[in-house]
């Protein structure tokens, strides 16, 4: 079974995302990609806006659709910060024999050996870098250059904090995140301008 991890603090999940998990996954032939919501990114000065409840809520209705994604806790039950190594350690155990891919954006690549225990996540999973066609991307260090693979996919220019500056502003959000992820941010009044 190949699992493609998707990590990040989806604050909130756009269709930025959605593309690329897609795109990973067809060029991998995986079997399954698992979003997995940080509690508490290490490498994130701000913490998210939206509570980690209200963000799995959201990612659990941007993939009810697809037979293909999947939503992971496994970061929001974990305490402290949420190292990604640990997720992968984790998620190793209790999917035995699987190949894991973790997805990330090349804007990361550069940072890796920065990492808690980077070297041993790159022996877990593949690292799979997804480039934007209009984005020169950032190349690995060179050290672990060959480790790294990447996907390119359709330049979206739309980020989480675009969406959050647009519903504090009272700009619409559609197209630009899943219908049922739009109603929740509705229904739950996030990101007013109180909390954008």
């Amino acid at each position: 079974m190949r699992i493609g991890v998707f990590g990040g603090s989806f604050d909130p999940v756009h269709i930025g995302h959605l593309v690329a998990a897609e795109y990973v996954r067809e060029a991998f032939q995986l079997d399954r990609v698992l979003f997995v919501p940080a509690a508490r990114p290490p490498h994130k000065e701000n913490s998210p806006k939206a509570t980690p409840g209200q963000r799995l809520k959201m990612l659990e209705a941007a993939v009810q659709s697809h037979l293909q994604f999947a939503v992971s806790d496994i970061e929001i039950r974990r305490e402290g910060p949420s190292y990604t190594v640990d997720t992968l350690r984790e998620l190793a155990r209790s999917h035995q024999g699987a190949k894991l891919y973790f997805i990330l954006g090349t804007d990361l690549l550069p940072d890796i050996q920065n990492w808690h225990d980077w070297r041993v996540a790159l022996e877990i999973a593949t690292f799979v870098g997804v480039l934007r066609s209009a984005d020169p991307g950032r190349k690995p260090p060179p050290e672990i250059r060959d480790a790294v693979k990447q996907v390119a996919i359709p330049a979206i220019d739309v980020s989480s904090s675009l969406i959050r500056t647009r519903v504090a502003e009272g700009k619409s959000i559609r197209y630009l995140v899943p219908a049922p992820v739009a109603d929740l941010i509705e229904q739950e009044r996030l990101y007013r301008l109180a909390d954008a």
